[in-house]
């Protein structure tokens, strides 16, 4: 057996690939179980059903330029923004219906929801609030540039907004909009709060992590990375987060007061390929990763036992997602290939 065909073993046995002709820029599952699609840097969306691998999957021509996230709504179905400025909702039936139109020229770049209904949506400078019906709730800003990044934490009750010199954190319930501003300087990106809600933690343009910890304001400085870090993700219990940026997936352990102070565990590197995206698994301390050639692997936190899912060879891993189950497994990548798992399969 050759090694690409060892690396696809489980693609092969539990799953399908497909060649979908655009860079694929979001993949996402609904909560409800049934949801589940690729969004399309040529403005599509592709739906596919996780059950049935060998069914054929929809194209639905979504937005009027490109694709630029794709989430779980807060209750069932799917959200999509795309550089026309559109908010769309997909339907668990694949039903497209239009949220909110903000106008070309408007990006729709980042998208948190939560179970309870919110849907945060970041567009320029502002991040706008929805509840599950679509309704407006309020408009959050200006920040102090374009929002690079938007989180919502578990509990529904805070949005966290990341921008040039920071993140500003909001209380949706609060009567007078004022944010809690947490400095740093420089550009952040990326940005994961912890299931706890105590910590926030973004990527920043100079190849470094900066975080807070909300209780006391301690800031957390996590450098040394040789990229920028584009890919944050805190395991189920927050004992660890997962990050890309590196030729390995980088864990920087968040109990027994680190990370500071603590070295973070490395797994899976040492071929100076980058990891460019991680997904922690919903419920058990698993991480899969995509690196720059394409390779997707898995890989437990405690032994560090890697298990290969795809091989090398079919461009830059750009989306990486669970289903919140943790059975189904999903990555597409720059040049336009996408692959779908299920791990429970016998």
């Amino acid at each position: 057996m050759s090694g690409v065909a060892e690396a696809d073993f489980l693609l092969d046995q539990r799953g399908t690939g497909r060649e979908l002709g655009a860079w694929v820029v979001d993949v996402a599952f609904g909560r409800e179980g049934r949801s589940f699609g690729f969004a399309l840097s040529d403005g599509s969306v592709h739906l596919a059903t996780p059950s049935d691998h060998a069914a054929e999957w929809r194209r639905l021509e979504l937005h009027d330029g490109a694709g630029l996230a794709m989430v779980p709504d807060a209750t069932d179905g799917l959200l999509s923004g795309g550089d026309d400025g559109k908010l769309i909702r997909l339907t668990p039936d694949g039903e497209a219906e239009t949220v909110a139109d903000f106008g070309m020229m408007k990006w729709v770049s980042h998208i948190a929801t939560h179970s309870s209904g919110l849907r945060a949506v970041a567009v320029g400078k502002h991040v706008h609030l929805f509840d599950g019906k679509g309704a407006k709730l309020k408009v959050l800003g200006p920040h102090p540039s374009t929002v690079g990044g938007v989180a919502i934490d578990a509990k529904g009750k805070r949005i966290f907004a990341s921008h040039y010199n920071g993140v500003s954190a909001w209380f949706v319930a609060a009567k007078e909009d004022k944010p809690r501003v947490l400095e740093w300087k420089g550009s952040h990106h990326a940005i994961a709060v912890s299931p706890d809600g105590q910590n926030v933690v973004t990527g920043m343009q100079e190849n470094a992590l900066h975080g807070w910890r909300l209780t006391d304001s301690q800031h957390m400085r996590m450098s040394g990375y040789p990229a920028k870090t584009g890919s944050l993700s805190f395991t189920a219990k927050g004992r660890w987060l997962a990050s890309s940026g590196a030729d390995s997936v980088v864990l920087w352990p968040f109990f027994g007061g680190g990370p500071m102070g603590k070295a973070p565990t490395e797994v899976a590197g040492g071929d100076q390929v980058i990891c460019t995206r991680v997904a922690c698994h919903p419920q058990h301390e698993v991480v899969v990763a995509g690196f720059q050639d394409g390779l997707v692997l898995m890989a437990e936190i405690a032994s560090g036992k890697v298990v290969p899912v795809a091989a090398p060879g079919r461009g830059a891993v750009s989306a990486l997602a669970w289903n919140p189950a943790g059975t189904h497994l999903a990555f597409g990548t720059e040049t336009g290939f996408a692959g779908l798992l299920d791990l429970a399969k016998r």
